[in-house]
């Protein structure tokens, strides 16, 4: 795309700046074409003007998007330059605290100067097995690459480590190597790693130095291959080195030190073994104090030389090989102090008994004389004749630092070579990984020869790393098939031809120092003429002659020619080497006796080794006559020959590069020096790695990646089903270049900067969509504050025009008011004036009125007396002539009534003459009659009622009699009584006489007593009120001292409480820590254990080879030779006969409802079993009563009463049979809950009316039976007695006749009576049990009836449900019925199989006792007998034995017992076919029968081999989770058991009474009980490893990199170093399979019957496992620490909580175990800007360390460009926060960590006798006792 889409306004650019290198810059306008400036505005706010390049016009690098920086990966960076890297790198560095980061290949790692916690055996655990892209870069991710290369591609491997003096590369490789040490492990005891990493403190020692610069600079190069076995362990080493700076040994620089052995021996010189090499302070010797720095901050050099006389020790150099080693470097310590006197400018001497020649001759065992002689003077050999020279002083100490120099490096050569012997493999070879060690390039103000073979060295290593990185890219193009061009790189070949070519360098400088008068300039001036103005790569300095400058490929440098020719000579002495090698010191000439094969004195390459790809390292044999050749090679010659061997080395090996940057010079943690890092950046090649890539396409996204993350630029209609088809689609629409990128076959190539223009892009769409929203939601709001103004507008209106019209009314009310007064007062005015007119008017009418009323009353009062007089005269005449009417009315009526009343009786007469009148007063009379009866009526009730009334009176008469005469007599008897009293009376009267006399008396002395009385009283109310007072005083003091005794009582209390929690948490922690402390040596024992049988399994095969054609013996007779040897396998002949014994018919799976069945049926057997012994025991004893008393009773009436009692017998068993029946069908009746099985015409009703029906008629045949056997024994009565019961004569008299003595008649009878009573007494019980059958079957069919109105009742329910429900609820109901019959049909098969083999053993035992009574009893018949009277058959009845719950077993059958029930048990067909814990049971009960037997030795020998047995199991098959978990339990179980019958009262509270009958009776095991327990404890750590070893796969891509909620979390740009992609493929684990896998886990312990407590605690250390390893890794990824990572966390971590509450495990302790990683995901998610925000955090995050808060916030990365970072100040606030917390400083969680197992004792219900052993065991060798 054009300059101009991208240089647009707030476009961030990089501009050059002195101080920081690079400083970021703000576009203030868009740049247009043509532009020559740039407005621009830096960050802290200044304004500035760019000028561009008016040549190039190149304009500034663009700066990448914030959401890119801090990326793992340099080449993820859309803008590939060196701003960007820089930057990026930086802000990892000070930022987030990482100092490794990816750039490609290459790994970049920055010195931190300060020790951090990322070393650790945890996060090597952490990084072990997983792929590099996947974790955060570091050293373990590279090395764990190496090593899985090597594993996977069968290619040795190279890790290339390089950087300046004091990057950190020594450590570097020291952590690789502790990688491979720790992952691989050792392939033998031997502990090779332990030696390969024991070899760093010694080569640290001898080769490690103060500069400067580091405090521990390597100043060799070394290159250390670690060999690996088939299996990739660890079987050996080798070590080459290079360019050891030997000048350092006799020179130092300020500030510097010489190698560290020197100063660590001088540190020990008090030490008493070292008093001999009469050593000294550092300062005291000229070799350690020309630096003036003795002492290292921070570095004890005494116990510095521990830990290197340690590792001498481990890698097999003896002490005496270390004192030689001591002797040496401190005899050159002491040469170093030899001096010299000048006799003239030509000679010199050494000063007579020169002490430090002296010490130095005599640590070194050679002549003074000589070595004085000899570095004084030199000889000189012509072609005649030979001369010796004296030398000059300043000759003499140049050729003494020479032999100094020279016998230190052939010392580090014979040191180097014992330790490649040391960690030489006895094994082959099979591949190797090799760790390079070398110097980077160096460039100082004045460069020797050191720093040109260095930078010599680096240039191979550049040239070889450029073609590795274009290869990769080329490579990676290919494979995606997409076209390419050749990428431009820099090659450095010219200047690697100018060094070592022809005529080059290198080949100058051997050839100078071949003339005899060679020197610096000449070689100069050769240098100048060969090369100046014709190679371009080659300069001369304008003011030096003695000089010259070559452009490396990192920097120009100028290299100084002085000392050239010295160096490259290293010319010694060969006359002071022949007074060494004469030394009698036996040491000192074995490090010159090979010195002809030696490449080069400087080189620590023994010998010449060809390194081959696959094949170790091999010395290779020099041909005589090149030895002379040989050693006149000059340094530089050997240099270049073992740098072209390490060249081929490194090109047959895959590369993995490590470049160390210096970050200051000053050595400050955590400080970035941005010119310094450029610097090393421009030299270590990682810009040249950076522009490779940005030359091709170094942004690579998958077509799933790419969707995800452009989703957003793309329409709907643009999505097709084609992921690949739709990012082409949509890349042509969005970049029109087709050159600006490639599509591949899985992954889409982007050139530099289009993934920053498609994020321009995405960003502006999605800036555009957050306007949108804004601009809706700024609508919404803005429309939303608008109705709420209009809102309160109205209601202010409302209110104004309300106060408005309240305002109006009030003057309304007031304007009416006011005329309403006036009016009153108006009307009051107008009324007062009428009043006093109308008073005035109605007074005057008053008046008036007053005088007319009174004359009208005058007038009125005459007229009324006038009427009165009137009226009274009227009233008299009327009444007058009213009396006189009256009297002639009368007189007329009277005349009237006596004219009709005459006529009247004249027709009176006439009818009574007539009959009418007859007629007339008959009916008269009949109503007279009928009234008189009514009459009669009445006064009979009245009479009947006077009747009862009177009854009534004479009964209360009568009574009332009696009562009189009662109290008649009571008068008469109370008359005498009375006579009596008054008789009694008097002689009271005189007894009353005397008493009161007494009285008197009495009175007399109680006035005297009460006197006495009321005066001690008085005394006593004294004393008393004293006492009171003194109780009173005593109550208080005593109140006081208990108030005291209590507050002290309670402090004591209180601080005892204290104090006692304090203690119990104190020992509670000190148990769990003793008990893992106990538990992991048991696991170390168990691994030792194991490692002695595979030891002792390996001599074995190598002691005894079978020979061919052995054939295998059987595994019982192996099994008794050892213990520890045993043959699981079988042959073909031993395995016939058990195929054979196996059932034909499998079982169906067992569940727990069968098992109570088959529990109850066989408790109810054992039952019958028991009573049937009992019956049987007391019959036989009846009968060997019967038989000794009774021998000459007639035989055959005893044969027949057995018979009929046996009879009986066999009836009392039938009818138990179909009494279980029925109670067994009642059982199955009842556990069936569905309504179609008991309703009527269902298949179970049917079945249970059928039974019924042949119950009640086998019942009938029984009684029927019964009543038979009754009137047989009556008839047998009635002959044996025939007193009583005989009828016929003549056979009373024969049997009378048998009977000669009366006392056997006598005893017969009594016999025969106490049978009759015994039958009797029998068939009244038998009868008795009938009753109560019949009862209890009437009250089943009564109880089944209500079932049966139940279940209508529910199907009636049913049929009102809606057709699917019913359709589910009938489907329900079938499976039950099903499911029930199956059980029951499955039920009556082992019945069946039972009943079989259980009728078979008692016929067997029947037929014999039989046998038996009838020989007995057919001794005493006669044959007369026996054909008078036929023999009845006899039944038999089957009688059960009563098991004591022992198992019985022969000695020799021991292995065969433990091979059968532990050795190949396969755990799937027991857990599901029998009942948990049977093996553990089965063994128990062996033990018990040999604690019966009292035989100690079977004892031990079974606990013994069974313990060896489950040992060889869990070996054999310890990676099977079944397996181990079902051993666990099994051993949990037995344990148990032995506990629960050991007899010890502590464990008996839960057993029966037959349990405890049950318990061990001759020993206490307490002793195998603790052995038990240590075996269930290396079980159950075991199991942890099994299942940590199945979860691990699944954790991080399930709990991590799966996104459970779709869409939540974006897709950021990847680098070269790819993380596993987070969308789900067909391979990768789910949340869903952690779950599915814990279901698993968690169904086969409770189908193995393990102890739930037990389960709890393998879900907790599960739960712990899982938090662990997703907290770890969340730790260790930067990519995963983001918001919506914290979101799926959480979300994941909810599901395992659900899972935990649907298996009711959410007491077990295991949701605590996931806190930290909870409160990781809520630090993810929770706002991190304020100090309100920090003081939450901290609050919160409890279960987290301080260290690991710091870390994740650091991590912090968003992945959206609206998500904000962390600030620096933000984390240094949390860190002040928590300063006081005192936790762990352990980054990590030990996801090794296993909780201390318990095991709490749990009881068995089970009883033992009850306990069947199935024949699929095969255990028929054993029987049940």
């Amino acid at each position: 795309m054009a300059a101009s889409e991208l240089y647009t306004k707030y476009a961030r650019v990089w501009i050059p700046d002195p101080e920081e290198v690079w400083k970021s810059a703000e576009l203030l306008k868009d740049y247009k074409p043509g532009d020559k400036v740039l407005q621009l505005r830096l960050e802290e706010g200044k304004d500035l003007e760019y000028c561009l390049d008016p040549k190039t016009k190149e304009l500034p690098p663009l700066r990448n998007p914030d959401i890119l920086v801090g990326e793992n990966d340099l080449t993820a960076l859309s803008y590939l330059h060196e701003p960007a890297v820089l930057h990026n790198l930086k802000v990892r560095f000070i930022d987030s605290k990482l100092i490794y980061t990816y750039c490609g290949i290459v790994l970049v790692a920055i010195n931190p100067y300060e020790q951090l916690p990322i070393y650790g055996e945890d996060i090597i655990n952490a990084y072990s097995g997983q792929n590099m892209g996947d974790m955060d870069p570091h050293i373990f991710a590279v090395a764990e690459e190496a090593y899985k290369q090597m594993a996977r591609d069968e290619r040795n491997q190279s890790i290339i480590v390089s950087g300046e003096s004091g990057a950190g590369k020594t450590v570097s490789a020291k952590y690789a190597m502790r990688y491979f040490a720790t992952v691989s492990g050792s392939a033998s005891e031997a502990n090779v790693e332990e030696k390969v990493l024991a070899s760093n403190p010694i080569m640290e020692s001898i080769g490690n130095a103060k500069t400067t610069r580091n405090d521990n600079s390597s100043r060799f190069g070394k290159y250390i291959e670690i060999g690996f076995d088939k299996r990739y362990r660890i079987i050996g080493a080798n070590m080459r080195t290079y360019l050891l700076e030997k000048s350092r040994v006799v020179f130092q620089a300020e500030e510097e030190r010489n190698y560290h052995i020197f100063y660590q021996l001088c540190a020990s010189a008090a030490l008493p073994e070292f008093k001999t090499l009469r050593l000294g302070n550092a300062n005291y010797f000229h070799y350690t104090k020309q630096g003036g720095s003795p002492v290292i901050d921070g570095v004890d050099d005494a116990k510095e030389m521990m830990n290197t006389r340690q590792a001498c020790t481990l890698l097999g150099i003896s002490d005496s090989y270390q004192m030689g080693i001591f002797r040496i470097l401190a005899g050159i310590l002491h040469l170093g102090n030899v001096e010299f006197a000048s006799r003239d400018s030509d000679s010199c001497t050494v000063p007579p008994k020169h002490e430090p020649l002296a010490i130095f001759c005599d640590l070194m065992g050679v002549e003074y004389e000589e070595m004085a002689h000899w570095l004084c003077h030199r000889k000189l050999a012509t072609a005649t004749e030979t001369y010796i020279k004296p030398i000059s002083k300043l000759h003499a100490i140049n050729a003494r630092d020479a032999l100094a120099k020279h016998i230190y490096a052939n010392l580090f050569n014979w040191i180097v070579d014992h330790v490649n012997k040391a960690l030489h493999a006895t094994v082959k070879q099979h591949s190797f990984i090799g760790v390079l060690d070398i110097y980077g390039f160096e460039t100082f103000e004045i460069n020797s020869f050191e720093q040109f073979c260095i930078n010599y060295a680096n240039e191979k290593l550049q040239q070889q790393f450029n073609m590795h990185v274009f290869k990769l890219e080329q490579e990676e193009y290919m494979k995606e098939q997409i076209p390419w061009t050749l990428i431009d790189f820099y090659d450095n070949q010219p200047c690697i031809n100018l060094i070592e070519a022809k005529m080059g360098v290198l080949d100058l400088l051997d050839e100078e120092c071949k003339m005899p008068k060679g020197s610096d300039d000449s070689w100069a001036q050769k240098l100048y003429n060969t090369h100046l103005n014709k190679c371009a790569l080659f300069e001369k300095p304008r003011m030096s002659n003695k000089a010259f400058i070559i452009k490396h490929f990192a920097d120009k440098v100028e290299y100084q020619c002085e000392g050239f020719l010295e160096k490259n000579k290293d010319t010694v002495y060969e006359e002071q080497i022949k007074v060494l090698k004469s030394s009698k010191f036996k040491l000192l000439p074995e490090l010159f006796q090979d010195e002809e094969k030696v490449l080069s004195p400087t080189s620590a390459t023994p010998s010449g080794r060809v390194p081959l790809s696959r094949t170790p390292i091999k010395p290779a044999k020099a041909r005589p006559g090149q030895a002379s050749k040989e050693h006149k090679k000059t340094v530089g010659h050997q240099f270049r020959n073992s740098l072209h061997l390490l060249m081929e080395t490194l090109n047959a090996t895959t590369p993995h590069y490590v470049r160390c940057i210096k970050p200051n010079d000053f050595k400050f943690p955590f400080t970035f020096d941005e010119k310094r890092a450029v610097q090393q950046l421009r030299a270590c090649g990682v810009l040249e790695t950076i522009r490779i890539s940005a030359a091709g396409f170094p942004s690579r996204w998958t077509y799933q990646e790419f969707f995800s993350r452009y989703r957003v630029l793309m329409k709907q209609r643009d999505v097709l089903g084609d992921r690949k088809q739709t990012c082409k689609n949509v890349l042509e629409k969005l970049i029109q270049d087709k050159d600006k990128y490639q599509f591949g076959k899985t992954k889409i190539f982007f050139r530099a900067g289009q993934v920053a223009y498609l994020e321009k892009i995405r960003a502006d769409k999605l800036r555009a969509a957050c306007i949108r929203i804004q601009k809706t939601i700024r609508g919404w709001l803005m429309r939303k504050k608008y109705m709420r103004m209009r809102k309160a507008a109205i209601t202010i209106q409302r209110h104004v025009r309300g106060y408005q019209a309240r305002c109006y009314a009030k003057f309304l009310r007031r304007t009416r008011a006011a005329i309403t007064i006036q009016k009153f007062q108006r009307m009051y005015v107008v009324r007062k004036r009428y009043r006093c007119m109308r008073d005035a008017t109605i007074a005057l009418q008053a008046l008036l009125r007053g005088y007319m009323v009174r004359n009208k009353y005058q007038m009125m009062l005459r007229e009324h007396k006038s009427v009165v007089i009137q009226k009274h005269v009227r009233g008299w005449l009327a009444r007058r002539r009213y009396r006189r009417t009256l009297r002639a009315v009368v007189y007329l009526q009277c005349c009237y009534r006596r004219m009709m009343a005459k006529r009247e009786l004249k027709k009176l007469k006439i009818e009574a003459r007539s009959v009418e009148r007859y007629k007339k007063l008959h009916i008269g009379l009949e109503n007279k009659i009928m009234q008189l009866q009514r009459k009669i009526d009445e006064q009979n009730k009245e009479y009947k009622s006077l009747l009862e009334k009177m009854n009534s009176l004479e009964i209360t008469y009568s009574t009332e009699t009696e009562k009189l005469r009662s109290d008649v007599e009571r008068l008469r008897m109370s008359e005498e009584e009375a006579k009596n009293a008054t008789n009694r009376v008097i002689s009271l009267q005189e007894e009353i006489a005397k008493l009161r006399k007494e009285l008197h008396q009495t009175q007399s002395e109680k006035k005297s007593i009460e006197e006495w009385a009321d005066k001690y009283k008085h005394e006593t109310e004294q004393l008393v009120s004293e006492l009171k007072e003194q109780n009173s005083l005593l109550k208080t003091e005593k109140e006081e001292l208990n108030r005291r005794i209590h507050d002290q009582a309670k402090e004591i209390t209180e601080s005892m409480e204290k104090k006692l929690v304090e203690e119990t948490k104190q020992l509670e922690l000190d148990l769990n820590d003793e008990r893992l402390r106990y538990q992991n040596l048991l696991n170390e024992f168990s691994r030792l254990e194991e490692r002695y049988d595979d030891l002792k399994d390996e001599m074995n095969l190598m002691v005894s080879i079978p020979k061919p054609g052995h054939k295998r013996t059987d595994s019982t007779h192996s099994s008794n030779e050892s213990e520890y040897t045993f043959s699981s396998e079988i042959t073909e002949a031993e395995d016939l006969p058990l195929r054979m014994e196996e059932p034909s018919e499998k079982k169906a799976t067992l569940d727990m409802s069968l098992f109570l069945k088959l529990q109850k049926r066989v408790s109810e057997l054992e039952q019958e079993k028991q009573s049937l012994q009992d019956e049987l025991d007391r019959k036989e004893e009846q009968a060997l009563r019967a038989k000794a008393k009774e021998e000459e009773r007639p035989p055959m009436r005893g044969a027949e009463l057995e018979y009929e009692s046996l009879k009986r017998q066999e009836l009392e068993s039938e009818n138990k049979k179909l009494k279980n029946e029925l109670n067994e069908l009642q059982k199955a009746l009842t556990e069936t809950r569905a309504p179609e099985v008991t309703a009527p015409g269902a298949p179970a009703y049917r079945v249970l009316l059928d039974q019924l029906t042949s119950v009640s008629e086998e019942l009938e045949v029984r009684k029927e039976e019964v009543l038979i056997l009754r009137s047989q024994l009556v008839s047998q009565k009635e002959a044996i007695q025939p007193k009583h019961t005989m009828t016929d004569a003549t056979i009373l008299l024969e049997d009378v006749q048998k009977m000669k003595d009366k006392g056997e008649i006598a005893q017969a009878y009594i016999g025969l009576k106490e049978t009759n009573r015994l039958l009797e007494s029998q068939l009244q019980s038998q009868k008795k049990s009938h009753e109560n059958e019949l009862e209890s079957l009437r009250g089943e069919i009564q109880s089944l009836k209500e079932e049966n109105n139940r279940q209508q009742q529910l199907l009636a329910q049913n049929l009102q449900l809606p057709p699917e429900a019913r359709i589910e609820a009938s489907l329900q109901h079938e499976i039950t019925r099903l499911t029930n019959e199956n059980l029951d049909l499955m039920e009556q098969l082992e019945k069946q199989d039972k009943t079989v083999r259980k009728l078979k053993k008692q016929l067997k035992v029947f037929a014999k006792k039989i046998g038996e009574l009838e020989v007995g009893q057919m001794e005493n018949i006669s044959p007369g007998q026996i054909i008078d009277e036929p023999i009845r058959p006899v039944n038999i009845p089957r009688k059960e034995k009563d098991f004591q719950g022992m198992l019985e077993y022969k000695k020799e059958d021991e292995q065969k017992l433990v091979k059968n029930l532990i050795l190949e048990l396969k755990p799937r067909g027991v857990a599901v076919n029998l009942i948990p814990g049977l093996p553990a049971y089965i063994l128990f009960m062996c033990v018990r029968h040999a604690d019966y037997l009292n035989d100690d030795q079977k004892v031990r020998s079974l606990l013994t081999s069974t313990i060896n047995g489950i040992k060889k199991v869990l070996k054999k098959r310890g990676d099977d989770f079944e397996t181990v978990s079902f051993w666990l339990s099994n051993t949990c179980r037995f344990l148990h058991c032995l506990k629960q019958y050991s007899g010890e009262e502590g464990f008996m509270k839960h057993n029966t009474p037959r349990q405890n009958e049950h318990c061990l009776t001759n020993f206490d095991l307490a002793e195998y009980r603790q052995v038990l327990s240590d075996l269930a404890i290396q079980i159950y750590q075991q199991l942890v490893r099994v299942l940590e070893n199945i979860l691990q796969p699944m954790i991080v891509s399930g709990m991590l990199e799966h996104e459970t909620i779709q869409g939540v979390s974006g897709v950021k740009p990847t680098g070269l170093r790819k993380r596993t992609s987070s969308i789900a493929d067909e391979g990768t684990y789910t949340l869903d399979s952690i779950i599915r896998q814990l279901n698993s886990f968690h169904s086969v312990m409770c189908q193995h019957g393990m102890d739930p407590e037990l389960i709890k605690q393998v879900v907790k250390q599960m739960f712990y496992i899982i938090g662990a390893v997703t907290l770890n890794n969340l730790l260790l990824r930067k990519d995963m620490c983001s918001w919506s990572k914290g979101m799926q966390i959480r979300y994941n971590v909810s599901q395992l909580e659900e899972w935990l509450r649907d298996k009711n495990l959410m007491n077990s302790g295991a949701k605590e175990t996931l806190e930290p990683l909870i409160q990781a995901a809520q630090l993810l998610q929770v706002k991190k800007k304020t100090d309100e925000d920090a003081e939450a955090i901290c609050s919160m995050c409890n279960a987290l360390t301080t260290a690991q808060i710091v870390k994740v916030l650091n991590l912090y990365t968003p992945v959206n460009e609206f998500e904000e970072r962390v600030l620096v100040s933000f984390i240094r606030t949390i860190q002040v926060r928590l300063r006081d917390r005192k936790d762990s400083p352990q980054l990590l969680m030990d996801a090794k960590h296993i909780f201390p197992v318990t095991f709490p004792f749990n009881p068995s219900s089970l009883a033992l006798e009850t306990i069947q052993i199935p024949a699929s065991l095969g255990l028929g060798f054993i029987s049940r006792v």
